[in-house]
């Protein structure tokens, strides 16, 4: 089996002909068992919403520092995270210098009156008053992923043979997040240290990630046991999946969370800077996640996880806060 990222067009997945139906669940089983990643045309989502929650950020991160700090929050907060605060390699037990980013995080903001649960997983959302632009736009673009993110896993489940709620049942108060992430220029962020990434080496934790990115030299690399690292493939307008932990969990095994990375600002583009919108799926907070087993599934022993137990912080630098799924 190849393990290419590939490029799969939905439109014949929403014509409704079963067997346009079932060749992109065929499309989506092949790429989430050999690389874990694949690239989706058809999706539906306008460049123009991209455009304008890409438009609002840039004037957030273009504000003053003194003006991003009323905002500031660790990993794991909804606001800024500056530039230091995270180490994505921590994740895979690797020591290296903070990422070269800084990120504005949202999420699912409707509690559910347990204050346990809503003090991290439905914590309110943090809107900049100097760009107004900013949560309109996000507040849109976050009911569009999470509908895509609900039809990307029906996909899933027909790619598994499964009824088509499989997993959906399980996201009807489900938890995820989005960091807006900022990649700045070398010129700004000045000479990368040895080991240093704009984000490090990393599995994501939840089901389905869905990036919309821009292309550039300091861009996305996925992990492939044929050739190592390879530049992931860029398609204008398309946008870029991956499984999480969870949802490789949730399918015994058969398919990969896979590692990736974005490398650091080249010398070569010294003035390249780019945005990334990073929309991470998950279950709701309390699903209980059993693993499929063969013939679907390959032969393992998980038990079953509650999903919000699924997650484990990382060792951590002393001033690098770092968590796994992000």
């Amino acid at each position: 089996m190849h393990s290419s990222v590939p490029v799969i067009d939905l439109m014949p997945w929403a014509s409704g002909d079963e067997t346009a139906r079932a060749a992109v669940a065929g499309q989506v089983d092949e790429a989430l068992r050999s690389v874990g990643f694949f690239l989706i045309t058809g999706h539906g989502v306008p460049d123009e919403q991209r455009g304008r929650v890409r438009a609002a950020a840039r004037e957030f991160f273009a504000l003053p520092r003194e003006a991003k700090q009323r905002y500031a929050v660790t990993v794991g907060g909804r606001g800024w995270l500056p530039p230091g605060v995270e180490a994505n390699g921590y994740a895979e037990g690797t020591v290296t210098p903070p990422d070269l980013k800084e990120s504005f995080a949202v999420g699912a903001d409707q509690p559910t009156g347990d204050p346990a649960v809503d003090g991290f997983w439905f914590q309110p959302n943090a809107y900049p008053a100097e760009v107004p632009g900013l949560e309109p736009a996000v507040v849109a673009y976050l009911a569009r992923m999470r509908e895509l993110a609900d039809e990307l896993l029906v996909l899933c489940a027909a790619a598994l043979g499964m009824p088509g709620d499989f997993f959906t049942r399980h996201t009807g108060h489900a938890t995820h997040t989005m960091n807006i992430n900022w990649y700045p220029p070398m010129t700004l962020a000045g000479q990368p240290e040895p080991g240093q990434f704009r984000i490090g080496p990393h599995t994501d934790f939840g089901t389905v990630t869905i990036l919309d990115r821009e292309p550039g030299r300091g861009g996305l690399q996925v992990w492939t046991e044929q050739d190592g690292w390879q530049d992931a493939p860029y398609a204008p307008g398309a946008l870029t999946i991956n499984t999480g932990d969870l949802l490789a969990r949730w399918s015994g095994g058969r398919w990969k969370s896979n590692r990736h990375r974005v490398l650091p600002p080249q010398a070569d583009a010294p003035d390249e800077d780019l945005v990334s919108l990073v929309y991470f799926y998950e279950a709701d907070h309390d699903a209980v996640i059993e693993s499929l087993q063969p013939p679907i599934g390959r032969p393992n022993d998980y038990a079953p996880v509650v999903s919000a137990n699924a997650w484990t912080p990382s060792p951590s630098a002393s001033d690098v806060i770092t968590v796994g799924w992000r």
